[in-house]
């Protein structure tokens, strides 16, 4: 089964989103993927004068290792791998999966052992080598987003391969428009939220780390947030499904929580203290995802959107929340979602997902 799309997708992650030049090492991690898909990427770069490298995973293999590993073993691994990955300019990972919870009964502890041991590689491939990720798509994706596999394949592939040099100077204005604004107003179906965003830098995700990309991220000034939230999208965190999140701030800390599943929303809000802080604010979009699948990755790029999310800041948007949580929750303002104003230091930005100052127009979904 060799697909065009194959190719097509291998050459925007070797030539657009590492830029993978000649003679540069670049590490194909493959997971439960099709070879095919390995092979197109391995000949993309070698057609771009690198040298690849090639790993392939099954999540059932991987699984009989987790099991019962041990210390001593995971120290061999990691040792081995963080020498490998010392000698990689760059890394793309390409994750498949014929069944999402196939780690679910490792045991909490081991599979917090295998993150501590492992933290070295994915350290040295995040901060010194240039990296994207992304899913592939499976029948149980489909299944989530309400699709047929083929019909799901499709719109894969569509997001995937989207030009996002397309979106750059929107992406670059919106950017430049956050890091000067102070006050944030989110007003919609029950929502009235208000933060500050003084002072914290504004990120660009433009399909150079993950694919699907779209959206510009930032942060509240951490005790700023108040008001309520509602978010419009439905949500799956730690393998739940929660719908109909509501979220209350008083002094940046949520107060009060609730949703379909109120009792395990707050237990994981009180994992630490940090997780009913917020870490991050971003704004999504993507013009080819309209629509939640349950799924974070594609989700919180959905034109017309905005996630606000409780615990952990990134390094480079911080207000300093520290946290093991991280929970992207999502709203989605455009018209058939109830709609929505996002307002910076008072003035009118989006309206029902629409973006109104001339120089984010290029960031439309229709």
């Amino acid at each position: 089964m060799h697909d065009a799309r194959f190719d097509k997708l291998a050459k925007l992650l070797v030539e657009y989103s590492i830029r993978l030049k000649r003679n540069e090492t670049v590490l194909i991690e493959a997971f439960d993927i099709p070879d095919e898909m390995t092979i197109a990427l391995i000949r993309a770069a070698r057609k771009a004068g690198g040298v690849p490298f090639a790993q392939t995973y099954h999540a059932r293999v991987n699984r009989a290792l987790a099991l019962e590993a041990s210390e001593r073993q995971l120290n061999v691994i990691a040792s081995h791998e963080l020498a490998r990955m010392k000698k990689m300019d760059a890394y793309i990972a390409v994750r498949g999966s014929n069944n999402v919870t196939e780690l679910s009964d490792v045991p909490p502890a081991t599979m917090k052992l295998i993150a501590r041991k492992m933290r070295r590689v994915q350290d040295q491939r995040v901060k010194k080598t240039k990296w994207v990720v992304l899913r592939w798509p499976t029948p149980s994706m489909a299944q989530l987003a309400g699709m047929s596999t083929e019909a799901f394949e499709d719109f894969y592939f569509e997001v995937c391969t989207l030009d996002y040099r397309k979106l750059l100077p929107g992406m670059k204005a919106l950017q430049r428009l956050m890091e000067k604004t102070d006050r944030v107003e989110i007003k919609g179906p029950d929502t009235d939220l208000h933060f500050s965003i003084k002072g914290i830098p504004a990120v660009i995700c433009g399909g150079d780390r993950n694919i699907p990309d779209g959206e510009v991220f930032s942060c509240p000034v951490r005790d700023s947030v108040e008001g309520h939230v509602t978010f419009s999208a439905p949500s799956i965190y730690q393998g739940i499904a929660f719908d109909g999140i509501r979220l209350e701030f008083k002094n940046g800390k949520v107060v009060d929580a609730t949703s379909n599943e109120t009792k395990k929303l707050n237990k994981i809000l009180d994992s630490d203290p940090g997780a009913r802080y917020i870490g991050e604010f971003s704004l999504g979009f993507n013009p080819r995802i309209l629509h939640p699948m349950r799924d974070i990755l594609f989700d919180e790029k959905i034109a017309g959107s905005f996630h606000f999310t409780p615990g952990q800041a990134y390094e480079e948007a911080d207000n300093g929340n520290r946290s093991q949580v991280h929970w992207d929750m999502v709203s989605i303002q455009r018209p058939e979602y109830g709609g929505g104003e996002i307002y910076f230091d008072g003035k009118l930005i989006r309206k029902n997902g629409v973006f109104l100052p001339k120089q984010l127009r290029s960031l439309k979904w229709r």
